[in-house]
């Protein structure tokens, strides 16, 4: 475990702390101007992680979730930066499934070199850095109870994907039927990514809108995991995008996730 990731997992672990307080108690909805909710739970873990990563980096911006709606965007030029998806998966979070995440994710060069995925309801975490990915099982009071390097698996003649459980849509089904799919799990959150990861699932077609927090720290575990996440020309998935002509800051076009883009040999299959 690297510095990085030892305070990356104490800072998401305390934000999902906040947010588990406010699921028990029940979560009162508001609505941004992009009709997308957002609760209390969203708001004290992006407190707890702004106020953590300034301490710990303080010339590092962070282009934070919340933040950005309120307008709050600083300057990242071509440094690294931060971003962050406090609560990733608001939908599952208010109708009390258990698929939500914390993300952080640390870009440089306009890829995430490391990041955290943590599922708080799942006593669950996914972390990478320096082109290694780890899966944390936690016990009572946040304990963790096993660390296990994770890895991708090798791509077999039958795909397995996963998709997301609120925003499919026909661009994805089409895309399954072309890739002869039979087999996928809808998933919330940035969980998909995680299970290309551990070598649940083969691949993860997006073809909705998502922003750039709620993929970075997901594609960091993927990425260091042995997979990638693509355009759909092929071309990697990069952030930090400002001024895209027909689309909003950060937001990310349609992209496919992969554990293994390459099929498996003959003699692998």
């Amino acid at each position: 475990m690297t510095p990085l990731c030892e305070l990356l997992e104490r800072i998401a672990l305390d934000a999902g702390a906040a947010i588990l307080e406010v699921y028990e108690a029940g979560a009162n909805v508001c609505y941004k101007n992009d009709h997308s909710p957002v609760t209390e739970a969203d708001e004290r873990a992006e407190a707890i992680i702004l106020e953590r990563l300034s301490a710990a980096f303080p010339h590092i911006p962070v282009i934070a979730e919340e933040a950005v709606a309120s307008g709050r965007i600083p300057d990242i030029g071509s440094s690294a930066f931060f971003l962050v998806d406090p609560l990733d998966g608001t939908k599952e979070f208010i109708n009390r499934r258990n698929d939500f995440t914390v993300n952080i994710a640390l870009i440089e060069g306009s890829v995430p070199i490391a990041g955290i995925v943590y599922a708080p309801a799942q006593r669950c975490a996914y972390v990478a850095d320096k082109g290694r990915a780890e899966k944390l099982l936690f016990g009572d009071r946040a304990a963790i109870e096993d660390r296990q390097a994770i890895r991708v698996r090798t791509r077999g003649p039958v795909l397995t994907a996963v998709a997301s459980r609120s925003h499919n849509s026909a661009e994805t089904e089409a895309f399954l039927v072309g890739h002869g799919v039979t087999d996928y799990t809808s998933v919330g959150s940035s969980l998909k990514f995680c299970m290309l990861a551990e070598g649940k699932a083969d691949v993860y077609p997006r073809f909705g809108r998502t922003m750039e927090w709620d993929t970075a720290a997901g594609d960091a575990v993927l990425q260091a995991a042995g997979g990638s996440v693509v355009r759909l020309d092929g071309s990697r998935l990069l952030y930090g995008k400002r001024m895209q002509e027909g689309d909003s800051d950060f937001a990310n076009p349609h992209f496919v996730a992969w554990a293994n883009m390459a099929p498996a040999s003959p003699a692998q299959c």
